[in-house]
């Protein structure tokens, strides 16, 4: 397992508004990736653990799933990223949680929030997520419900899956910026605020399968880490979002059923390269 520099090799990339610029941007950010393999830890969830670390390795990042609180403290300071997410928490992931976040804070490491299931409905959880923000995360990754109701709206939300469609939230999501450098949420096409601009990114593609697939959300917000290794948070999340969208978009051009199309997609995550990323790559940036 490769253990990076995690401070001295990142990008010093800024976020730029012209398309065409922000694509070579992100191709960058892929190559560096395959260059640094960045270690990234994650406290994840049960059903996602594995599927989390396959596409990490898939991507070219180099996974520890290192969720007791015991070890935490200790490998969030040589982790390149860290990325916590919320999905079936216990007292141990919680605490793990806790810790992680706040050294990650403490030595400048990057790290992701996915608040799965955020609701009054799972008030534990969400009361974590409300703690460690003040850790001030670099990207906070969600469904379009969980969004919402942490920007503090009332979202009648299904367990952990969303009942809002994604363009109806970014607007109500500028408030999270307070926290996070990066907001992104997922849905049909995948919209991400930044501090750096007052432009939305909009990312397209993918397929409607890819939520029919368990992890899939929980394994973006992990890949959202593995670049905030290697480039800005800016880039980072875009890059992430467009090498998922690009996946599942070919992936369900070879396969249209869920479990080949699972197969495919994992291929794609492993087989991206600049000349798919520059062929079909579709971002928009919104006023």
């Amino acid at each position: 397992m490769n253990h990076p520099e995690h401070l001295e090799n990142i990008l010093t990339d800024t976020l730029v508004t012209e398309p065409d610029a922000l694509l070579q941007k992100v191709t960058e950010a892929w190559r560096q990736l395959q260059i640094q393999q960045p270690l990234v830890q994650c406290i994840t969830n049960s059903v996602a653990a594995n599927y989390v670390a396959n596409i990490l390795l898939a991507a070219g990042a180099s996974p520890a799933m290192i969720d007791n609180p015991f070890e935490a403290e200790a490998f969030a300071q040589v982790a390149a990223a860290v990325s916590l997410n919320t999905g079936t928490p216990t007292s141990e992931q919680m605490e793990a949680m806790r810790i992680a976040a706040r050294t990650a804070h403490q030595t400048g490491t990057p790290w992701v929030i996915d608040p799965v299931g955020y609701s009054p409905l799972l008030k534990w959880r969400s009361d974590l997520v409300n703690e460690i923000l003040q850790y001030k995360p670099a990207v906070i990754r969600g469904n379009a419900s969980e969004i919402s109701t942490l920007a503090g709206n009332q979202v009648n939300s299904k367990g952990v899956d969303s009942t809002l469609s994604s363009n109806e939230v970014y607007s109500q999501a500028k408030v999270l910026l307070n926290h996070a450098e990066c907001i992104a949420i997922s849905g049909e096409s995948d919209y991400i605020l930044c501090r750096s601009t007052e432009q939305i990114i909009k990312i397209n593609g993918g397929s409607h399968l890819q939520p029919k697939v368990t992890a899939t959300g929980c394994a973006l917000g992990a890949l959202i880490a593995a670049y905030t290794a290697v480039t800005s948070v800016e880039i980072a999340t875009i890059a992430a979002h467009v090498h998922f969208a690009i996946a599942g978009k070919l992936a369900y051009e070879t396969a249209q059923k869920t479990g080949s199309f699972n197969v495919a997609f994992m291929d794609y995550i492993n087989g991206m390269n600049a000349e798919l990323i520059q062929q079909y790559a579709d971002i928009e940036l919104i006023s």
